[in-house]
């Protein structure tokens, strides 16, 4: 199908597009047009039904809708932004360059102005920033059938009608009703008697991650927004806490893989963008690496002396480094959903010593055998006595440094949220350049003991 419409664009037969065009889903078209050449996105845009055009241009990437933008006529704007949602609105204004933004609101209405200057206000982590004010509220006072009344006259301009909420005179939130608790009450039913007085919500200044979290914890579809004086003010969507989770992930990958944020699609992002990004951390890694070439060097006298122990070495920091990425990773996960807190930091640390201790002692056994019995017996790598106590170095060593590893993979991410850092940031990366530290110091720890260096 998408070839199909690409080459009906190539073509130009644009009757025979319309016709299939209306037919699909907006984001599907969005995609599509994405794929065309920039030059026929007007055409294209254009041949469109007005209310299917402005979901379209809302699913489309900020490029494409400035190209749009500039291209339209100052008409043809303000006809896409009457049938877009406030959110939407927000949003692209947000994204657009400041005479494009200059140029949207100069085609809105003055009020229209007012709330998207309003909502712009809100801090870009909030609940504000992403709320929609185009919502319905209802009085407690108001029969069933009044308010079916005020839904078909206000509805076509909200952006969920199913989900309304009852306020005061002062705007106060007071309770919650679906359409489907109007359509089983009798018309005569005042709301006051039938709406949910325990409602779920959120304030301006909330952040916008713990308010998408509230969706998937109480299997949401929309979330009342009120302000310091509990005023209802505006509704959170499901599609745009998606949305907010979507850039929670994307930013938790790249802050886990060591990499700056971005909101930019990795192939729009220029060359010299992601050197920018990625530098800060690989020189900041590279920088404490060093420690492990310190320990090294400090202890090289000695390795002189028994200069086996070094071909040990890289397996025992990438074992260390794989068990600290295991726990920080588990825990990362388990503080973004919410299922560890710092006061059960005892608990994690519990579970996670009992967990290194088997993983150790597993890890220690398996190697000792493939060192010993595989390396001297087998391969007659070692003299017997030699590769008896060299084995059991390196076998202690890596009972110890897996449960070390663990226990610093595990709860550094908790005490990073606890004082405010995103725990992703200690994830594979910082965590591996720690434990491969503190592996080399339990490593010749262990072999000067053992060894007499």
């Amino acid at each position: 199908m998408e070839n199909e419409i690409l080459e009906l664009i190539a073509e130009k037969k644009y009757s025979k597009l319309k016709q299939i065009l209306s037919d699909m889903n907006p984001a599907d078209i969005a995609v599509i047009l994405e794929e065309a050449p920039q030059k026929e996105l007007p055409v294209i845009f254009r041949i469109l039904p007005k209310e299917p055009a402005a979901e379209v241009f809302v699913e489309m990437d900020s490029d494409a809708q400035q190209f749009l933008i500039e291209a339209f006529s100052d008409a043809e704007l303000r006809e896409v932004l009457d049938e877009l949602f406030m959110d939407d609105t927000v949003d692209i204004i947000d994204e657009m360059p400041a005479s494009v933004a200059k140029r949207i609101l100069k085609q809105t209405d003055a009020e229209t102005r007012r709330m998207i200057n309003k909502l712009l206000a809100y801090p870009d982590d909030s609940a504000g920033s992403i709320m929609t004010t185009e919502y319905i509220s209802l009085k407690r006072d108001m029969t069933v059938e009044e308010a079916f009344d005020r839904i078909r006259t206000v509805g076509f301009d909200a952006e969920m009608i199913y989900i309304c909420y009852v306020t005061d005179r002062s705007r106060r939130l007071k309770g919650v009703v679906t359409v489907k608790d109007l359509l089983l009450s009798e018309k005569t039913a005042h709301l006051g008697d039938i709406m949910d007085e325990n409602v779920i919500f959120a304030r301006t200044l909330d952040d916008k991650e713990q308010v998408a979290s509230q969706f998937e914890k109480y299997d949401l579809m929309s979330l009342p927004v009120v302000d310091t004086e509990d005023r209802l003010v505006g509704m959170v969507t499901v599609d745009d806490a998606i949305d907010v989770m979507q850039e929670e992930a994307s930013e938790d990958i790249d802050k886990m893989a060591a990499i700056l944020p971005t909101d930019e699609a990795y192939l729009k992002l220029s060359i010299f963008s992601t050197f920018k990004s990625r530098i800060p951390w690989l020189l900041l890694l590279m920088l404490t690496s060093t420690f492990t070439s310190a320990i090294i060097a400090s202890f090289e006298h000695k390795l002189a002396g028994c200069i086996a122990l070094v071909a040990f070495i890289p397996m025992l920091m990438g074992t260390a480094g794989n068990c600290g990425s295991q726990s920080s990773v588990t825990i990362i996960r388990a503080l973004s959903l919410g299922d560890v807190e710092f006061r059960d930091i005892g608990r994690v640390i519990l579970k996670e010593l009992s967990v290194a201790f088997l993983c150790g002692l597993t890890l220690s056994v398996i190697n000792f055998a493939k060192l010993f019995l595989i390396d001297h017996l087998i391969l007659n790598a070692f003299d017997v006595g030699k590769a008896l106590i060299e084995s059991l170095v390196v076998c202690i060593t890596l009972f110890f440094m897996v449960i070390v590893s663990k226990l610093v993979g595990s709860t550094l991410p908790i005490f990073a949220k606890k004082i405010g850092f995103d725990p992703a940031v200690m994830a594979s990366p910082f965590i591996t350049t720690v434990v491969d530290t503190i592996s080399l110091v339990i490593y010749f720890g262990v072999a000067t003991m053992l060894l007499s260096l």
